[in-house]
């Protein structure tokens, strides 16, 4: 199910019914930032801003209207890498406009594990904001090949749970587990995506300890396409934050 607006890019699940290079262990953290026009394989013309991070070109996601998800505007300005080699995410406001940032992958890694390291608390985001790390496809088949780790309360206060682990389509049976992310300032999030399996990890790098895994099996697993990784910090239902948001993320890396 799609919201209103939302571009064939980056669905995101929702639990309630709106949704939403080498091949290395650890790919080598670097900073640069290049300006080129790119295809994707699929043959659809990529964003032309790109990021250097975890040793990879990622395009950075821009619009000048809304667009999916959200919808939302997404801005360049919004992505950076600092001298760390860290990469930075940010929801901000400029002439009353709230605009979000989205940065995509350089190839269809395929089957593997993703490995995220975040360097953010993600307990206590505003219900608004939403964390994505996951697998896209911009073709419909297979649910778009996504695959999901998602840090929301899709404007949802009160919910206990504050992130979800999710094959697409969300709405089909034991495609979708709610948990808690915890209060680490240093979590490793991971999928490792196989053939009719994925196991999802996340461990509190502070206290060395995991805090929840999950695994899904079936026949409705995707199978590699043309998907790439992507990263976004972006509005549920383009509704405005309490404040600013920020998300930064140590490193990405793939293997296979």
């Amino acid at each position: 199910m799609n919201p209103a607006g939302l571009e064939a890019s980056s669905i995101i699940a929702h639990p309630r019914g709106r949704p939403r290079l080498a091949r290395a262990a650890v790919l080598s953290l670097a900073v640069a930032i290049v300006a080129t026009s790119v295809a994707f394989a699929a043959g659809k013309p990529g964003y032309p801003t790109r990021v250097i991070w975890s040793g990879a070109s990622w395009q950075v996601k821009t619009s000048t209207s809304a667009v999916g998800p959200g919808p939302n505007v997404f801005l360049a300005a919004n992505v950076s890498v600092d001298a760390s080699g860290f990469l930075h995410l940010r929801i901000s406001q400029a002439a009353g406009k709230w605009t979000c940032a989205e940065v995509i992958g350089p190839t269809s890694f395929g089957y593997g594990t993703y490995s995220f390291i975040v360097r953010s608390s993600l307990a206590g985001f505003d219900p608004n904001v939403v964390l994505g790390m996951f697998t896209w496809s911009d073709r419909a088949r297979y649910a778009h090949r996504e695959i999901d780790i998602e840090v929301a309360n899709w404007g949802n206060p009160a919910d206990p749970t504050n992130a979800q682990f999710v094959v697409q389509p969300w709405d089909t049976a034991n495609h979708l587990r709610r948990f808690t992310e915890p209060a680490a300032v240093r979590t490793l999030q991971q999928f490792t995506w196989r053939a009719g399996q994925v196991t999802w990890v996340v461990r509190d790098l502070d206290a060395n300890a995991e805090v929840v895994r999950h695994v899904y099996t079936g026949a409705d697993v995707p199978i590699p396409g043309d998907e790439r990784v992507r990263l976004n910090l972006w509005l549920f239902s383009g509704s405005a934050p309490a404040g600013p948001a920020e998300v930064v993320v140590e490193s990405f890396a793939f293997t296979p």
